[in-house]
């Protein structure tokens, strides 16, 4: 059979008096998608221990595809008990398929998937444990960086602190305002629809005030920070971590904790009071618009009332509770962004796992936040 040099790859079994010839020609491409299979029964009427050589006179290009070939037709001669000579094909051929094993690899058997709720659990629990163990350890670290860079002794650059504080502060303040705004709108108007039907109208304000102070302000602001912020630090850090740079950090003996991970921490643990105070602030005013347009409160009773159904503490419960979720939310999103790993998808898992974390974690804090103000009296 006679192939020319540019066309279809092609095979033939040529038995001569005593050998077989294999030839092949063509062009053995793999983009082209015109690769021939090779039969496990090809060589099946060739008495065994007799010897199979190549001619390639005709082999025109080639790539990993005719080493595939080549790679089944030596298994087939070996399970036939043929003498294979691959002393004429090409030298790169040549060496390309000695490293080839001579069998292929078995697939390991897949895990069996047996029912443990008890063993889950338990592993799910001992993750936790090690997960927050982890993050109080880089928490000690970043501390220890920052009572440093007090005395002048820490790594952190004061220029990157600077742009923490203003993504995670003054950028921040027309999303936090917009939500806070809504809120307490959205409140008003419900309390409005019930206390209407008492005359009681201008308790709309103190509803306003207290849900805005104790809960809603810290709790919306800590969401979103931790869906803003928190995920923008997790997909920063990972995406380092792709590009090799918390490994260039480290050999160069600068603590990743100094450097990356407590300037985040302290933008979003010094922004989220002011960011809390500044969300009560909109919150009532939100509150103000909708008593003031629905139920003809007057301004200065709404901040009569206001003042009236808030004392001090309540702003100081608020303000610790705020401090706590930003420091979480920067040391959970860091920490994230760190483990991630080192491909371009791992940089989104990353990012959407720091805003679940956030999230999830910040409601789970405001619970105990809640417990412990019931048992103090506040």
């Amino acid at each position: 059979m006679n192939t020319s040099v540019n066309g279809a790859p092609q095979w033939q079994l040529q038995p001569e008096a005593n050998r077989t010839l294999v030839t092949l020609s063509g062009n053995w491409i793999a983009q082209e998608g015109r690769i021939p299979d090779f039969p496990d029964s090809a060589l099946k009427d060739i008495p065994h221990g007799a010897p199979v050589e190549f001619s390639t006179g005709q082999l025109g290009k080639w790539d990993t595809s005719l080493i595939s070939f080549l790679w089944e037709l030596k298994r087939s001669a070996r399970e036939a008990h043929l003498d294979l000579r691959i002393d004429t094909l090409p030298e790169s051929a040549h060496k390309l398929l000695d490293l080839l094993p001579e069998n292929p690899p078995t697939p390991a058997p897949p895990a069996p998937h047996t029912f443990a709720p008890v063993a889950a659990v338990g592993q799910f629990t001992l993750d936790t444990l090690d997960e927050i163990g982890c993050v109080s350890e880089m928490g000690t670290a970043a501390a220890r960086g920052g009572f440093a860079a007090v005395v002048g002794r820490g790594m952190m650059r004061t220029v990157d602190l600077m742009t923490d504080l203003n993504a995670a502060g003054p950028a921040a303040l027309l999303i936090v305002g917009v939500v806070n705004f809504l809120v307490g709108a959205i409140l008003a108007f419900v309390g409005s629809v019930e206390l209407h039907k008492f005359a009681a109208d201008i308790y709309v304000a103190s509803l306003v005030a207290i849900a805005m102070v104790r809960e809603m302000s810290a709790v919306m602001t800590a969401i979103i920070m931790a869906g803003r912020t928190g995920g923008a630090y997790a997909a920063r850090i990972s995406t380092m971590q792709g590009n090799e740079e918390i490994d260039a950090l480290q050999v160069f003996g600068i603590p990743v904790s100094s450097y990356l991970i407590l300037p985040s921490v302290l933008a979003l643990a010094f922004t989220m009071p002011l960011l809390y105070l500044y969300g009560c602030l909109i919150g009532m005013f939100g509150g103000f618009c909708v008593s003031y347009i629905m139920l003809n409160v007057s301004p200065l009773g709404y901040f009569h009332e206001t003042l009236q159904a808030l004392p001090l503490d309540q702003f100081t419960f608020g303000f610790v509770k705020s401090f706590v979720f930003g420091t979480f939310i920067g040391l959970t999103s860091c920490r994230i962004g760190l483990k991630a790993g080192r491909s371009a998808a791992d940089v989104g898992i990353a990012a959407t796992k720091a805003v679940v974390v956030g999230i999830v974690g910040v409601i789970a804090l405001d619970a105990v936040f809640a417990v412990i103000a019931n048992v103090i009296g506040i």
